[in-house]
């Protein structure tokens, strides 16, 4: 199998003047190193593409791949993490990892909360800022937290994300509208248990790797799972197993989350519980991390007793399971096109 590898390389990124923060949820190169090496270890030929606008150009040129698989985040706009996917729909090109719809429609907090909460997975009361003035209009109780609507690695999410009071609540969101560009989510502020829910596969063949636990120290960033607080996650955050009620109510969320959002191949949901232990859906993440040691997903796994090659075999195996009849309805076109 000839493998088209996307990704939005961060030293790339950097070296065209972004800020760490803006390359936050760009890859390291031990990360691309690391997920070329196990597709390659498949039986895979790997060719390292690189972001979404190389692979266009070698889409329009006509090479073609047996698969795409892109970790990219895309860059500008809230469907960013769905250009790739509806670029290789554009061209017939089948790809790893969940379509377009679902990967805008996850970026998107407040939109993934109303689909999950939809489907009846339990999600915290929010509301969405356009502005910070629309704070007064906020029906909820305090305490709240207060973060951007489309953002990941925990960009935005710092001690001044707790908001007390109006006041706080207005200085909170004007200083994400500002900040990041785009409105705020407020969301009732959950003092439980940060769990997340690794999951592959499709449809009602979906499962969950395990759920893991993240506890992280109390004297950084008020103890929130923030971009800091990942960065340096070595330092500061442990990472535990779950198999308690809660956890298993998380993973019985976390598989009904998935299959509403239309989540393929692989992904990682995560939850928080609010003071009555119970989990409530926090976000969808439909391209989660791929760093062996840094990014929670090869984590959680690792703990739950699967290598890294593991992970890698079985998203793989889970999109060439889905995409199976399209493979070989594409190689009957081809043999058609071919004798006429």
């Amino acid at each position: 199998m000839r493998i088209g590898f996307v990704y939005d390389l961060r030293d790339d990124y950097l070296a065209q003047g972004f800020s760490e923060e803006a390359t936050a949820e760009f890859d390291s190169a031990a990360t691309v190193d690391a997920v070329a090496a196990a597709l390659a270890r498949t039986g895979a030929r790997v060719v390292r593409v690189g972001p979404g606008r190389a692979l266009a150009a070698r889409l329009v040129a006509g090479e073609r791949f047996d698969l795409v698989f892109s970790i990219a985040e895309g860059l500008n706009g809230r469907a960013r993490e769905a250009q790739v996917p509806a670029l290789c729909e554009l061209f017939d090109q089948p790809y790893v990892f969940s379509d377009p719809l679902t990967m805008a429609a996850t970026l998107d907090k407040a939109v993934a909360k109303r689909l999950v909460a939809a489907a009846g997975v339990a999600t915290a009361p929010f509301a969405v800022l356009e502005r910070p003035a629309d704070a007064a209009a906020v029906d909820l109780p305090f305490p709240l937290f207060v973060k951007p609507l489309a953002e990941g690695t925990g960009k935005g999410c710092d001690a001044a994300s707790r908001a007390d009071d109006a006041g706080g609540l207005e200085g909170a969101a004007a200083g994400v509208i500002a900040r990041f560009g785009q409105p705020a989510l407020v969301e009732t502020f959950l003092p439980g248990r940060e769990l997340t829910v690794g999951i592959v596969g499709n449809g009602e063949t979906a499962e969950v790797v395990a759920v893991m636990e993240i506890v992280v120290a109390t004297g950084v960033d008020a103890g929130l799972y923030s971009y800091a607080n990942k960065e340096l996650c070595e330092e500061r955050v442990i990472y535990r197993l779950a198999g308690d009620a809660e956890a298993a109510e998380a993973a019985r969320a976390g598989l009904a989350a998935y299959r509403a959002l239309g989540c393929r191949d692989a992904a990682r949901i995560d939850f928080r519980s609010d003071a009555a232990g119970r989990p409530l859906f926090l976000e969808a993440n439909p391209i989660a991390g791929l760093n062996p040691t840094h990014s929670d997903l090869p984590i959680l796994a690792a703990l739950a007793g699967h290598d890294y090659d593991w992970l890698i075999g079985r998203i793989l195996a889970a999109a060439t399971a889905r995409l199976g009849v399209t493979f070989a309805d594409r190689a009957t076109r081809r043999a058609a096109a071919h004798a006429a």
